[in-house]
């Protein structure tokens, strides 16, 4: 017979999974991966004792895999797009010209800047991060500057703009959950997003100051533009990969189509400006691109340094193999302690103990970031926090963009710090840089956190429910003889 668990039972599954990745990949370094089995093994034996049989407990894990199956396509996509960029010469290129261009002293700002203009037209935080920002990370370590300060700027950057542009899926997703208006959303997040954005800025610019003169000298720069120059014939036809993707992104075009066009033409400019083979080009898809592929008559495989050879030879679908097991396996856990009613038990403890606005503000951060921890995604916590705390907020007077941003400000921005979440796995194995580095150089990511409880204790920010729309909206509601 089924029940409702109970709290203590609820809450045992998260402090378990907690216990055991705490110990296991904290302690002695175990994979992720059988970590997240262990704890859903757990969450399923809860599940039993509340009535529920594997039958059900798999249609949860599969109800939850469904929702992550758009994430999965773009995550292929992207190691396809890695692969086949670095193929044509579209990411080299940049690299080439950003070495140019780019003064070391700045860098840390105009990583930010470049990412974050990518991401709000692309709508994506890991697109962004995968093109512009492994081009971004290469530079960095050519300019000798700490790269988990680099990925810090670079990955706040993709993060902000996937937090404001309206072709993000979070960013639809939160005001479709709580009923607001997309633009008015985007809007009421530049409360917490400007300012833990700028305040990243200035941080960013003198430690910059002071990084940046630590560079390496121009001899280095030379070497690797030199070796780069002996593989790839620079034209600006590198450039139209890129611009394929920033063309879907305006006129809002289905992303993994845009992504697999961008990378077929860069495989054929690979081909037509670089001399590489066609079937290398499709090899570089599944496997990534490797120095073997090079047929230049300047190219000498002895002169080429261990940088260049680590920048180019990644991308490809099986390199992304590892982010999507990861995924399966969180989702195992995270469907069932949904399906067994844990996660619900809890949120409601959460909002049957607010009083005050700043308490109902803290407990949606407190519930949307153990979610996010747990379960290493954002979309969960925005559907489960949303719909449970909807009706507290309006209890309170706020309106509901207020709660849409707060979800964003705890779910979106935290997902870059969980080590075992699908994004921290993503920026290790894209940037090469693990959450242990960079978190505390994400700056904007954690900072928004702060400036939502600033505006719950201040009121500062907070928008009411306009009384008079609602009362108006009710009376139009009312049969006709009234």
């Amino acid at each position: 017979m089924k029940r409702a668990p109970t709290l203590f039972e609820a809450i045992s599954t998260f402090v378990f999974l907690i216990v055991v990745i705490g110990v296991g990949f904290g302690i002695y370094k175990i994979p992720i991966q059988p970590l997240l089995l262990l704890a859903t093994a757990y969450a399923a034996f809860i599940a039993i004792r509340v009535g529920l049989t594997w039958s059900e407990m798999e249609a949860g894990i599969i109800e939850r895999l469904k929702t992550a199956m758009p994430a999965i396509f773009i995550l292929f996509s992207v190691g396809i797009i890695i692969s086949t960029w670095i193929y044509s010469g579209t990411v080299p290129m940049l690299i080439y010209y950003g070495l140019k261009i780019i003064d070391p002293s700045y860098f840390l700002v105009t990583a930010f800047v470049i990412v974050a203009i990518v991401s709000i037209a692309t709508g994506t935080a890991w697109g962004s991060t995968a093109t512009a920002g492994v081009a971004l990370i290469g530079i960095a370590v050519e300019l000798n500057i700490p790269l988990g300060i680099a990925a810090g700027a670079i990955i706040s950057g993709g993060v902000f703009g996937d937090k404001l542009s309206p072709l993000s899926d979070t960013t639809n997703l939160a005001p479709l959950v709580v009923g607001v208006d997309l633009y008015d959303h985007i809007k009421h997040m530049l409360y917490t997003t400007i300012p833990a954005s700028i305040v990243g800025l200035i941080v960013w610019f003198f430690v910059g100051l002071k990084v940046g003169g630590n560079s390496t000298s121009n001899e280095g720069v030379i070497a690797l533009m030199g070796q780069l120059d002996s593989i790839y014939n620079w034209n600006l036809f590198m450039l139209l990969p890129f611009a394929i993707i920033l063309f879907g992104a305006f006129r809002k075009l289905p992303t993994v189509p845009i992504m697999l066009l961008s990378s077929m033409v860069a495989v054929f400019i690979g081909m037509f400006s670089n001399g590489f083979s066609f079937v290398d080009g499709m090899k570089s898809m599944a496997n990534g691109f490797n120095m073997t592929m090079i047929t230049s008559e300047n190219f000498d495989p002895t002169l080429i340094s261990e940088t260049v050879t680590s920048l180019i030879s990644r991308g490809g679908i099986f390199s992304m193999t590892t982010i999507v097991v990861t995924i399966f396996c969180g989702y195992a856990f995270a469907g069932i302690v949904e399906v067994s009613g844990c996660l619900e038990r809890i949120l409601q403890s959460f909002s049957n103990k607010v009083k005050t606005i700043s308490q109902l503000v803290g407990a949606t951060i407190i519930a949307s970031a153990t979610i996010v921890f747990t379960a290493g995604v954002a979309s969960i916590s925005i559907i489960m926090v949303g719909v449970l705390m909807k009706e507290a907020y309006e209890q309170k007077g706020l309106h509901a963009k207020n709660l849409a941003r707060t979800l964003e400000d705890s779910g979106t921005m935290l997902l870059p710090f969980v080590p075992w979440g699908v994004s921290g796995v993503f920026y290790l194995e894209v940037l090469g840089v693990g959450p242990g580095e960079y978190w505390m150089w994400a700056i904007p990511c954690y900072l928004s956190i702060v400036f939502a409880m600033f505006y719950a204790k201040t009121g500062i920010g907070m928008a009411k429910i306009d009384k008079a729309n609602v009362v108006e909206d009710k009376l139009e509601a009312l049969p006709e003889k009234y």
